[in-house]
């Protein structure tokens, strides 16, 4: 139960972090909120990146059935990071209409 307190807000910081540092060199708000998919996708594999391109049906069905099978605690992690991408899209909006220029 401690680890899943730890990971969840773990997770959160982390998004919100690279999401916040990404959106204030790129100027594109929401942009890991797009990205975060394919982040989650890996953290979910088991295979090189390679076997999308290569073999796109299998490592699709693959994934598929690993999303199925996540457990609940799983998910929760994974959704605290999307709530960290979230939350930082929100503050970095709430910076630049404060008029906060360089965010």
């Amino acid at each position: 139960m401690i680890q899943l307190v730890v990971s969840v807000v773990l997770f959160f910081v982390l998004f919100f972090g690279l999401s916040f540092i990404l959106n204030m060199l790129l100027r594109r708000t929401w942009i890991m909120a797009f990205i975060f998919p394919i982040v989650v996708l890996l953290i979910v594999d088991t295979f090189p990146i390679s076997t999308y391109f290569t073999d796109p049906v299998s490592a699709f069905q693959i994934v598929g059935d690993r999303f199925v099978g996540l457990k609940v605690h799983d998910v929760v992690i994974l959704l605290s990071g999307l709530l960290g991408t979230i939350v930082s899209g929100i503050v970095i909006k709430k910076l630049r209409k404060s008029g906060y220029q360089m965010f």
